[in-house]
């Protein structure tokens, strides 16, 4: 089988890559690209583990071929930080302990940032619905829910 050339967008940077068509786009991110911070939890979309923005939309890259990231704007969560300054989710994550074993933690720092750039005041209900598509076994949800609201206040200047 051949492979096929992809042309994509990384975390605000240019990048290539060679894919097999099979390929999923978090076994390129992971074993290609070396961005190894979205982990694959089930290899079926229903943990969220593996969540990645691809133009403006978050999606759990175990789902999504590497050919499908031809042309697109995809932010992992090495891409959330600005250099050695973590976004506001990632600190409010920290502040409010809503981590244990960490395995979930970068879809659920994802999934928030694509959340709070769509709505950056959300209900608790609304940001309770948002990250359903993510399980944490360790923490429960409220560690995780009051760190997204905080931040979320943070970023509006609350």
């Amino acid at each position: 089988m051949s492979k096929i050339h992809v042309t994509t967008t990384i975390n605000g940077e240019p990048a290539e890559f060679l894919t097999e068509p099979q390929m999923s786009l978090l076994d390129i991110l992971r074993d290609e690209m070396h961005l190894t911070g979205s982990k694959e939890g089930c290899g079926s979309g229903d943990c969220g583990a593996c969540s990645v923005i691809m133009d403006g939309r978050v999606v759990c890259s175990c789902l999504v071929l590497g050919v499908e990231a031809e042309g697109k704007d995809i932010t992992t969560i090495e891409g959330i930080a600005n250099g050695e300054d973590l976004h506001p989710v990632q600190r409010k994550f920290l502040e409010h302990a809503a981590l244990q074993c960490g395995f979930c933690t970068p879809g659920l720092i994802v999934a928030t940032k694509a959340l709070l750039d769509r709505n950056p005041d959300p209900t608790e209900t609304e940001a309770r619905y948002w990250l359903a598509g993510n399980l944490c076994r360790c923490t429960g949800y409220d560690k995780i829910i009051r760190a997204v609201m905080d931040a979320a206040a943070e970023m509006r200047g609350a």
